[in-house]
């Protein structure tokens, strides 16, 4: 993305794992899912996914507000929550063909097929890693190629360059990804494979993993909130290391199906809602307005409280929205 001019130079070093994981092998990658990814470079994707725009609400640590260069009430942010799109979906469904029958081979016995799992040092294991990594690698890629069209949308509205609205990436943090990591566990460091599922990285201040830029505050993890509620942006601690490998929430989780959100939810009273709180919206599809609707997901701020609380991060900044886009 950077040779090609879709992103800036220094972006990689805002970018988890420099936004390149070296475990990547595009080998592994099957030719129908880089097929499915050719097309969707650059897209948002549906689900929960969207571009938000949204305002600093609430400042709660200055100094690591100021390092991340959100520390004004009122300032402009853009928060871009997409991945893999169709290429780590079908990386995923090729692995359990796969591991469907490493499981029978090994004798591994589950009561959920979605489940499917291979040992780690299998072919199987290795081999989904590989591909798993390079789907990772295309959505570090396909958010920066979003970044590079929000940078010049703001240019084409503002008349000014991106450079001179300081549109900086402050994070690019994944999730739903395993890792090879080593911590401390009953005082003796170990290996392990970290899968955080629905959950991001949240390292602490001074670990040589995060960037030069957010030694002294610990890594930003960004908090998603849903359609028309708030988000976050969090830090990570040491007792984040200590209790959890370094992880916090990564948004607030759902409270109803997508099937039951559809049955129970009015799409004209949730855009009423939306209207009502000066929240714009553009969806693709009419019926991700009830599936996205606050009420589908739990509290937010329930969610980061209880982790603040907990001591696995510590809050930095409250982000309102103004206007969502849905793919």
């Amino acid at each position: 993305a950077i040779e090609k001019g879709f992103a800036w130079p220094e972006d990689k070093d805002h970018c988890e794992e420099n936004g390149q994981m070296a475990t990547a092998d595009a080998s592994k990658v099957s030719s129908k899912a880089k097929k499915r990814g050719l097309s969707q470079i650059g897209t948002l994707g549906g689900g929960n996914h969207y571009a938000e725009v949204q305002v600093v609400e609430e400042i709660y640590d200055q100094e690591a507000a100021s390092c991340m260069k959100l520390d004004k009430v009122g300032q402009v942010c853009i928060m871009i929550h997409t991945g893999s799109r169709g290429l780590g979906h079908q990386v995923a469904t090729d692995a359990l063909r796969k591991m469907d029958k490493a499981m029978m081979r090994d004798g591994i016995k589950l009561n959920d097929r979605q489940l499917s799992c291979a040992r780690i040092k299998s072919k199987e294991g290795q081999a989904y890693l590989a591909a798993m990594s390079a789907a990772a690698n295309y959505a570090w890629v396909n958010r920066s190629c979003i970044t590079y069209l929000t940078r010049r949308a703001f240019e084409k509205v503002f008349q000014k360059t991106p450079e001179e609205l300081d549109m900086h990436l402050v994070y690019d943090v994944c999730h739903n990804v395993a890792k090879v990591e080593t911590h401390v566990v009953d005082g003796e460091e170990k290996t392990f494979l970290v899968h955080r599922k629905g959950s991001t990285r949240a390292f602490p201040p001074q670990h040589p993993m995060i960037p030069p830029a957010y030694q002294k505050i610990g890594q930003p993890a960004l908090i998603g909130g849903t359609m028309g509620t708030c988000s976050y942006i969090l830090v990570g601690t040491e007792d984040g290391m200590n209790e959890t490998f370094g992880s916090t929430c990564h948004g607030a989780g759902r409270a109803l199906s997508r099937n039951a959100s559809r049955k129970r939810l009015d799409h004209n009273q949730v855009l009423k809602h939306l209207k009502d709180n000066q929240i714009s919206i553009r969806v693709a599809s009419p019926k991700l307005i009830t599936e996205e609707a606050p009420e589908s997901y739990k509290d937010v701020s329930d969610v980061v409280d209880t982790c603040h609380d907990a001591g696995i991060s510590r809050k930095v900044v409250k982000l309102r929205p103004i206007a969502v886009i849905k793919g």
